[in-house]
């Protein structure tokens, strides 16, 4: 019988150098095109409005519509309406210019906080659609080894149609790691004090510098169809919830700052009041002075520069209306940026305190 053969052990360079010990906190927003040309918004169309999460139509009567109209007409359209708001010096969309700088300054807070601990943190940010992307930004705080993600999705209000499919990409990419982060996802922080007071603070600022008091100020938050609602979606509540603290911040009769909804898309009932016709109302009953503030956003984008400060405008300046505000999102600012520290500081505990 032949003497038994020892295994050889595998050379040590045979196996992959593993890095571990950090902690990722992620950041993901909506989503952005890369430019403003037909090609490049019709990609970023086609895209958001393929998600499920977003369209809930069947398949078999959106796709012809998304593809024989939506994608033929809208890009062009769109295209002129972000090219209005483009920042040209970095060549980009506000959204990404700001969540990029949030992402930054979030990184300057934590290590400015407790440095030993903030060494193990890597901030970065990712948007749902568009580019940078989940799966890429993933794989790079993997890369650096951290063992420990937190998903932070940028909007107060959870609704299906953003936190949620901001998650469900991210955990398609889990899907296709062998070995997979643990993840953490930071809760919609609809009612959280840091959150009101900000908005409180930021709108009294703003009402600070204007030349002119408002007679109705409108938070206007990004509509979804009411069917979405009546099928679970918390979404509503938590808008109204956000709304009623900021009037007892503001000490404001909800009659004097009043709750909207935007963005509506096709013929389905949205949720209401629609702030558009609410707008034109309020110019045509005899308002002449109004603000807009949009809470439902952290961040300034198409929805809140063109939609609010442009379309909006107009229609209140051409029903009688004569003076208009649209006030910024708390953006990057030190209000802003305290909500977002707060939330990632409370989501770390367990992990690391900082």
């Amino acid at each position: 019988m032949p003497p038994a053969v020892a295994p050889t052990a595998p050379a040590a360079d045979e196996f992959p150098v593993f890095r571990s010990g950090r902690i990722g906190v992620l950041l993901l927003n909506l989503g952005t095109p890369e430019a403003t040309d037909y090609w490049s918004m019709r990609r970023y169309l086609k895209e958001f409005l393929s998600d499920r999460r977003v369209i809930e139509i069947p398949r078999l009567i959106w796709w012809p519509v998304l593809n024989l109209i939506v994608l033929t007409k809208r890009p062009g359209p769109k295209g002129r309406d972000y090219e209005s708001i483009w920042n040209r010096e970095r060549n980009e969309s506000p959204l990404k210019t700001i969540t990029r700088s949030q992402s930054e300054k979030l990184a300057e807070i934590i290590a400015g906080g407790a440095p030993e601990q903030a060494a193990r943190i890597t901030v970065d940010w990712a948007m749902r659609y568009g580019l940078p992307d989940v799966r890429s930004r993933l794989q790079f705080l993997q890369d650096q080894g951290c063992d420990r993600i937190l998903l932070v999705p940028l909007y107060p209000q959870y609704a299906a149609a953003t936190s949620a499919t901001a998650c469900d990409k991210a955990f398609e990419a889990l899907m296709t790691m062998r070995w997979q982060p643990t993840i953490r996802v930071a809760p919609p922080y609809s009612d959280e004090p840091v959150y009101i007071d900000a908005l409180a603070t930021s709108l009294r600022q703003a009402l600070a510098s204007l030349d002119f008091e408002p007679e109705k100020i409108l938070a206007s938050f990004h509509g979804v169809p009411k069917s979405y609602i009546l099928k679970g979606d918390p979404y509503r509540s938590q808008c109204l919830r956000t709304h009623a603290l900021l009037c007892e911040a503001m000490g404001l009769a909800p009659d004097r700052l009043l709750l909207t909804f935007q963005s509506r898309f096709g013929t389905e009932e949205w949720l209401t009041p629609y702030t558009d016709e609410t707008v034109k109302g309020l110019a045509q009953s005899g308002v002449k002075r109004l603000a807009i503030i949009t809470p439902g956003f952290s961040a300034d984008c198409l929805e809140t520069l063109e939609e609010i400060g442009v379309e909006n405008r107009d229609i209140f300046l051409q029903n009688g209306g004569e003076r208009f505000a649209a006030i910024p999102c708390l953006n990057d600012t030190p209000e802003g940026m305290a909500v977002i520290a707060h939330v990632v500081r409370r989501e770390l505990r367990g992990w690391i305190d900082i």
